[in-house]
């Protein structure tokens, strides 16, 4: 009696279970092609972020260069003024 009894319990619950829905596995294959793609996103605007600082940092160092030799310029320019 008890197996009989376990046996249909068995099979009621495997029935019940093959008529589930896929629904929620289908929503949880969504959320994780999302969070990848979202992941994807965020290493893509990563790279973008780092591409701009090494610009910066470039453009900074020009910048330097640039008001360096300025300053030498007029340091050279100032004893030709005075000469004159």
């Amino acid at each position: 009696m008890r197996n009989t009894v376990a046996v249909a319990l068995m099979l009621a619950a495997s029935l019940g279970l093959a008529a589930c829905d896929k629904k929620s596995e289908d929503k949880a294959q969504d959320a994780n092609q999302h969070a990848e793609q979202a992941q994807q996103n965020m290493s893509e605007a990563q790279d973008k972020v780092n591409d701009a600082a090494k610009e910066n940092a470039e453009a900074a160092k020009a910048q330097a260069e640039s008001n360096e030799a300025a300053a030498k310029e007029a340091a050279q320019d100032a004893p030709a003024a005075e000469s004159k």
